[in-house]
């Protein structure tokens, strides 16, 4: 698809006029074809006030409803993409399931903490600000060197329900791991999205990059932590973030897992998230940004999820990702082929180097939304039907460490 460029620059008006309802309606068109000049806008006194908080880029998973047909219909969760302002404009464009909203009550301690480990609440700060976290402790632990998984929520969710969601802390258990997921606040952005999108958001020793990172060190001074073997992964917008962390922290971290998002630099403001979320592709401008990004060294190994019907983020991101993963190394592809009993089929893509080393691992799942592959149901926005997403994520974790 060509985009407008006049289009574009009226949407960043508008955007830097705080008239985000109206930027976010001229991007849909745009990206739905429906260029006509014709097309008219509320006035100014109809557009929710300008907030000064960051923009909200992002909308969350799909909630898989269980069904006979071979490639199950989605019903969407609607959160947040321009708050409650956006969806009560865009109502009338939307099917019910996509306006329905899905009320849960906060997951049990048996859904997120195995017998005999612990989870405890942390905060750290630093000059971009602070954010607390929880911190899971196997019950292993008795001051040997264990491996750190840092794990990124998505928009609305917490630790809790995102612990809930993917029982990483009972493969932990099993694998005897920390796990620790850092909480991103309302107040940094009104649907608990981390700010992937913005180019603060996106550097070195900066802003939610450094939050994280601080947050990782804060765990490995507390705790006996394998320094080799520290890792982060994510949802939607904690997939994003995720990805950038492995693009600019690639001496903390030995590997990272994306689940449905999207690469480092994807988009530097709101019409480049947009667009890149609904169609793919990195921001036109943040090529030219990637040596300002990205860090020196080699490239974090990554595995990434993604289901082939994510109407939120779209699936070609998938191939973003493996461009940046493997830009600088020639890479041999196997294809594996299987379906989860009762479940989605998948094809997971293992790219290795010269030395036999995997370095990318991609499952496409078939027919899957915007959703955790394989989570419980006592958590947000997850796919039971899919393949294990947590647990091949740490599996293929632990194949990696860092090099001297």
């Amino acid at each position: 698809m060509m985009l407008n460029q006049d289009i574009i620059r009226e949407a960043t008006r508008l955007t830097r006029g705080g008239r985000l309802v109206e930027a976010t309606a001229l991007l849909q068109r745009m990206l739905r074809g429906e260029t006509s000049p014709g097309v008219t806008f509320g006035t100014a006194s109809e557009i929710a006030p300008a907030r000064r908080e960051p923009l909200i880029i992002d909308a969350t998973a799909n909630v898989i409803k269980e069904t006979d047909r071979p490639h199950p219909r989605v019903t969407s969760t609607q959160s947040h993409m321009l708050g409650d302002e956006l969806l009560r404009r865009t109502k009338k464009r939307t099917t019910p399931e996509l306006r329905a909203r899905i009320k849960r009550a906060p997951p049990s301690t048996r859904d997120i903490l195995p017998e005999g480990a612990k989870f405890i609440e942390g905060a750290h700060s630093n000059p971009a600000g602070s954010r607390t976290y929880r911190l899971f402790i196997p019950s292993c632990y008795h001051g040997q060197p264990l491996p750190l998984v840092v794990m990124l929520h998505g928009c609305t969710q917490s630790p809790d329900d995102f612990a809930a969601g993917t029982r990483m802390n009972f493969i932990a258990e099993e694998q005897n791991c920390f796990v620790v997921y850092p909480a991103q606040p309302s107040e940094a952005n009104q649907a608990k999205c981390w700010n992937w999108f913005r180019i603060a958001d996106q550097q070195r020793g900066s802003g939610e990059p450094s939050l994280i990172a601080g947050i990782t060190r804060q765990i490995m001074r507390d705790y006996s932590v394998d320094q080799k073997r520290v890792y982060v992964c994510g949802l939607s917008a904690g997939a994003a973030a995720a990805a950038i962390m492995g693009a600019t922290y690639n001496d903390l971290y030995a590997a990272i897992g994306i689940h449905s998002g999207l690469a480092c630099g994807a988009a530097l403001d709101l019409p480049s998230a947009f667009v890149a979320m609904r169609q793919g592709g990195l921001a036109t401008s943040s090529r030219s940004d990637d040596r300002q990004i990205l860090t020196s060294g080699p490239t974090v190994p990554t595995i990434v999820f993604h289901g082939d019907r994510d109407m939120t983020v779209h699936p070609s991101n998938a191939d973003h990702i493996l461009e940046q993963s493997t830009r600088a190394t020639r890479t041999q592809k196997i294809l594996h082929r299987g379906r989860v009993p009762g479940g989605h089929a998948y094809t997971r893509t293992v790219h290795t180097d010269a030395s036999g080393r995997e370095i990318f691992e991609h499952w496409s799942i078939h027919g899957a939304g915007h959703a955790w592959s394989g989570g419980s149901p006592a958590g947000s926005y997850t796919d039971p039907r899919g393949p294990d997403a947590t647990r091949e994520m740490l599996r293929f974790f632990l194949e990696h460490s860092l090099t001297q």
